[in-house]
């Protein structure tokens, strides 16, 4: 098992060191970063100036260095004025350590400030939205689950008849459709041309500010539409998955045995057959919640949903780089890190998957 943390975590450091050198090259070459930090009618000594004081005159590789120092957990900072990191030099909270003239400091990844709003932290930007991105991933993949078995069973179980095929047409439909082409219709239908039998609104996030601008209030109402819609493509990816494992295992001698002992269908499917199947869903439903943190991008834009996805998109309209690359690095190390326990898991349930 050991030999498995090693190997999963060295992979998915390197996965998340590419991923923060592709996304630090990919926008470094996007423009002027201390031009994005001022408005039109600043001057060329405001510009010279903002680029000495976060480092944006040094030579890119520098940059980068400075880059990777930042979001590391351990950096390393010299105390010495001439190489002072331009990148880190607020106050980071988290432990230190003095070797001479270099400091180690142990912290959180510092994430940079916002170009656009007023020096904001990334990381807290991040803060806010993420819980709302968390919640409407789980609640997707909740009813994906739920539908998905039961729809899975039937399917299974009536193989060959009207109702398998129509559920293998539309699960099939599911996972060829678009999330952002599956977002404007349900918002269209659901949220304005039925909205006065639904109740349901076009946008809306999971808290809304009152009439008076006083006081936000829970709103779950809102989360029904994006959440069934981020859902789609799982529930198809279950069903098809339960019904395939269900097909095979009620032809296992096992299961004749259990009709022969007087158990009903209901009895024989939900005892023994349905838990042979749990297998390949258990490893697509982690993996679905983790690609569901990065595919609620244009869901959330659509639906107005205040999460990290809508916050990608509103920074990528308003240049507001650092927050951008900030949210890529946090959903990409999310998804590294649910990958890594889905592995894990996976051994757990079948031993016979361990490569060591």
């Amino acid at each position: 098992m050991l030999a498995v943390a090693l190997e999963k975590g060295s992979s998915g450091l390197l996965t998340l060191l590419g991923v923060a050198t592709v996304v630090f090259f990919l926008f470094n070459v996007l423009g002027d970063p201390a031009q994005m930090m001022l408005d039109q009618n600043a001057s060329e000594e405001q510009r010279l100036k903002i680029q000495q004081k976060y480092g944006f005159d040094l030579p890119v590789y520098q940059q980068y260095l400075y880059f990777l120092n930042d979001i590391s957990p351990l950096s390393i900072h010299n105390t010495t004025p001439q190489t002072l990191n331009f990148y880190s030099s607020e106050k980071y909270s988290g432990y230190r350590f003095t070797l001479g003239n270099t400091i180690l400091a142990l912290k959180w990844p510092y994430l940079r400030t916002s170009y656009q709003r007023q020096g904001k932290k990334v990381s807290t930007i991040i803060k806010e939205t993420l819980p709302n991105t968390f919640i409407l991933a789980l609640s997707s993949i909740s009813l994906a689950v739920f539908l998905g078995l039961f729809l899975g069973v039937l399917a299974g179980y009536y193989k060959g008849s009207s109702l398998d095929r129509f559920l293998v047409f539309f699960s099939t439909l599911g996972m060829s459709l678009p999330s952002f082409f599956s977002a404007i219709i349900f918002s269209w239908i659901f949220g304005h041309v039925l909205a006065d039998f639904t109740g349901l609104n076009m946008t809306g996030s999971l808290y809304e500010m009152d009439d008076f601008g006083e006081a936000h209030h829970l709103q779950l109402k809102n989360l029904l539409l994006p959440a069934f819609v981020l859902g789609i493509r799982p529930i198809a990816v279950i069903v098809q998955l339960v019904r395939s494992g269900l097909i095979d295992v009620l032809q296992q001698e096992y299961i004749k045995t259990a009709y022969a002992k007087g158990l009903s269908a209901i009895q024989v499917v939900y005892r023994h057959a349905l838990k042979n199947t749990l297998n390949p869903v258990i490893t697509a439903v982690s993996g679905w919640f983790a690609s569901m943190l990065a595919g609620a991008v244009f869901v959330e834009y659509i639906f107005g949903w205040r999460g990290v996805g809508k916050e990608i998109v509103t920074a990528l309209n308003t240049l507001d780089i650092p927050v951008v690359m900030g949210a890529v690095l946090v959903i990409a190390s999310l998804f590294v890190i649910i990958n890594i326990l889905v592995d894990f898991l996976y051994i757990y349930i079948d031993p016979k998957a361990n490569p060591f």
